[in-house]
């Protein structure tokens, strides 16, 4: 009955290595509403390996098929989360794809043309007067990933950036303010564009609707976001799932200079 006590290199290796993955995984989901489940699969899984090595054989066979048929609600339930990781990950092997010029040409057929100078202190001089005028906005610039199906939500616009027409985007009248502004390969891709929220819920209470979808896109993708908050006339920067408060114009356009890593 005791046999498992038997405890060799393979053994601690193999609870290492177990350990490295829930750690990783608890540290990923952290925040978010799945948290709770996960901790009591681990529990499940706790109580299984025990009842199994202690000779339950009734308890863990019951424990067992409650793992095997929730295996498939565990992935609809953690859905956002697998998405979110695997995106992360494949963006990562993509950045050191990019930095090999060979794998580069066959992985890559088009690189995303970047923001220059001129479109940055036009997007910056927007926020500016936005944030002074306290006028919402949320404004996306893509990077590599392509962010069609959010595109797909909006309008087409295709118009060259600049501070007068993301004013007028984001002006409270018009019809395409009520939504985010996509930019990429230095224009205006489109606007009235539907983003995803967030699901985190340690996020301060300060934080509205716009905060949370330029989280929610920046969670999912390798793109930056501004949010202009409307309350209280300030320009945030986000990225990575982290927001950032603009103190300074220099700094926002130091921020928008700046390449996803």
């Amino acid at each position: 009955m005791l046999r498992f006590l038997n405890f060799t290199f393979i053994d601690f290796l193999d609870i290492l290595m177990v350990a490295v993955i829930i750690f990783i995984a608890f540290r990923w989901i952290k925040g978010s509403t799945a948290v709770n489940i996960f901790i009591a699969i681990i529990l499940l899984l706790l109580m299984q390996i025990i009842s199994s090595a202690i000779g339950m054989k009734m308890m863990s066979s019951i424990l067992g098929t409650v793992i095997d048929v929730g295996a498939v609600a565990l992935i609809v339930i953690f859905q956002p989360e697998i998405r979110r990781f695997l995106n992360s990950l494949g963006r990562r092997a993509g950045t050191t794809l990019e930095r090999r010029p060979a794998l580069q040409k066959f992985f890559f057929r088009n690189t995303p043309e970047a923001v220059d100078t001129r479109a940055i202190d036009e997007i910056a001089q927007a926020c500016k007067e936005m944030a002074d005028q306290k006028t919402g906005a949320l404004i996306v610039i893509r990077g590599n990933d392509s962010l069609d199906e959010i595109i797909a939500t909006g309008d087409t616009i295709d118009a060259k950036i600049g501070c007068r027409i993301l004013l007028n985007i984001f002006f409270k009248n018009s019809p395409l303010h009520d939504g985010a502004v996509v930019i990429g390969d230095n224009r205006i891709v489109a606007a009235r564009c539907t983003l995803p929220i967030s699901e985190r819920t340690d996020l301060p209470p300060k934080f509205g609707m716009r905060h949370k979808a330029a989280i929610g896109i920046s969670e999912q993708c390798d793109a930056s976001v501004l949010v202009v908050s409307e309350q209280r006339g300030q320009v945030s920067f986000v990225r990575g799932g982290k927001i950032e408060v603009i103190d300074s114009l220099n700094q926002l356009k130091l921020l928008l200079g700046q390449k996803n890593d």
